[in-house]
């Protein structure tokens, strides 16, 4: 029985702990505390759930300033610092909010822009008391020691020189989203940018303009009277430019290099017939200052072919290669 006891006893205890624990956190010492903050803020953020239009906004703005100045004030209490630097770790995370709100939206609240100025801000926090002397209810501003002033110049230009190489992340990221083909030669002996996945050999895009071109050229060459093909061909330049266009508007509408590419035939004669070249140019940025292309040749032949009067006519027979090949240099003149 007495030992029934003393484990009853020691549970209420334990309890009895745990909840002077939990309230040691949630309930504010006195009025004047980073806990009212925190608290002002879920408060805000309830309300704006329930508000609507420009009151929404303005209530969130605020549920936003109440926690940033919670976080700050806790995280300052002991502060803990960055390694190496005298950086408090609630100066980052403050930092953190504060590029949030800055520059975050409703769509997406980590944006770009708030990794970039995420360093900056929290070094410009870190400096911040240092340009400040006294305590809460009497404060004034001071010029810091000379020692100090180039510890806080050193912080803040490291920050911002780390903001420079993060926002020059995104630039080429953003680059190499919208301009794939640089990969494949712009950036291909690049002592600054690292590709994790195999290096692209051949610039894809490219590649698939070449592609849907191929059996458009072919639907219309394949099987058509031998003097049709020869007209054909002598217009060849208008009408391969003209197929190369819509296929760019079309298959490579949402990259930026689309503007980057052109199409064009060279059209050379063999004993037996003709050879067609279709070229896919690159005109943007290269390491080569001659550029490069992509061909793909088709050989055309004439065939006999009989109609249906039973007389023997000459027709077309074409067959392109398999493969886009990549040519470094510029293309050869047209005849």
């Amino acid at each position: 029985m007495n030992t029934l006891l003393k484990d009853v006893f020691g549970v209420f205890k334990f309890a009895e702990g745990l909840y002077a624990g939990i309230r040691k956190i949630l309930v504010p010492p006195k009025a004047y505390s980073w806990q009212t903050f925190i608290y002002l803020s879920i408060f805000s953020w309830v309300l704006s759930y329930c508000a609507t239009g420009y009151i929404k906004d303005i209530i969130a703005f605020f549920g936003w300033l109440f926690l940033i100045a919670g976080t700050a004030w806790y995280t300052t209490e002991d502060p803990l610092r960055v390694p190496g630097t005298f950086m408090p770790v609630g100066a980052v995370i403050t930092g953190f909010l504060v590029s949030v709100f800055a520059f975050g939206d409703q769509r997406d609240v980590i944006t770009p822009r708030t990794i970039v100025f995420w360093p900056t801000i929290s070094a410009l926090i870190t400096a911040i008391p240092e340009f400040i002397e006294g305590n809460d209810t009497d404060a004034k501003a001071r010029i810091p020691k000379p020692e100090d002033r180039q510890r806080i110049i050193i912080l803040v230009a490291s920050s911002m020189l780390l903001s420079c190489w993060i926002q020059f992340h995104f630039v080429t990221d953003n680059w190499l989203r919208q301009y794939p083909s640089l990969q494949a030669d712009t950036f291909k002996h690049s002592t600054f940018i690292v590709r994790t996945e195999e290096a692209v050999k051949i610039p894809q895009n490219g590649v698939v303009i070449l592609e849907k071109l191929q059996p458009i050229v072919v639907e219309q060459i394949a099987q058509r009277p031998w003097s049709e093909v020869e007209k054909w061909l002598l217009d060849a330049k208008q009408r391969v430019g003209n197929l190369g266009r819509e296929i760019i508007k079309k298959n490579l509408s949402k990259y930026e290099e689309k503007e980057l590419w052109r199409v064009e035939p060279r059209v050379t004669n063999t004993k037996s017939g003709y050879i067609l070249d279709l070229l896919s140019i690159w005109i943007g940025p290269s390491s080569n200052p001659r550029g490069y292309y992509l061909k793909k040749s088709c050989r055309i032949e004439p065939v006999a072919a009989a109609n249906n009067s039973e007389n023997k006519i000459t027709v077309a027979e074409i067959e392109c290669d398999r493969a886009s090949k990549l040519i470094s240099g510029s293309p050869p003149p047209q005849q």
